[in-house]
């Protein structure tokens, strides 16, 4: 069963950068669309960023200009770059990749997520 791993949050001011990793534990980047989601306290999981198998990006309208979604294939490793940070950006961050044509469907299990807190 294939795990994922995230990292690289942190405590920041606003404006500050950080860059999350996830890491998984099969080489599954190159056949899956892969995302971002984020979750904050009292709100449902958020979409925030996209990467298809392709190498296309889309993004959450709110992120778009300051989070970068990227890979390292040979890695296993999925990044979000993710600058000009804002105190709405708060949240616990993970990776998975979603089932095409089925929303709310994830092929993985989740792993434990990164928390990021920006500062106001």
């Amino acid at each position: 069963q294939v795990q994922l791993v995230e990292s690289g949050g942190g405590l920041v001011p606003t404006g500050g950068s950080l860059k999350l990793s996830c890491t998984a534990s099969a080489s599954i980047f190159g056949s899956n669309a892969m995302a971002w989601y984020r979750q904050a306290p009292g709100k449902q999981r958020e979409l925030v960023a996209t990467l298809t198998s392709g190498g296309a990006t889309d993004y959450a309208g709110s992120v778009k200009g300051r989070f970068t979604i990227s890979r390292d294939t040979a890695r296993n490793t999925l990044y979000l770059q993710m600058n000009s940070l804002k105190p709405e950006d708060t949240a616990v961050y993970s990776c998975n990749a979603p089932v095409s044509g089925y929303s709310g469907a994830f092929k993985y299990t989740w792993g434990q997520g990164t928390q990021v807190t920006v500062s106001s």
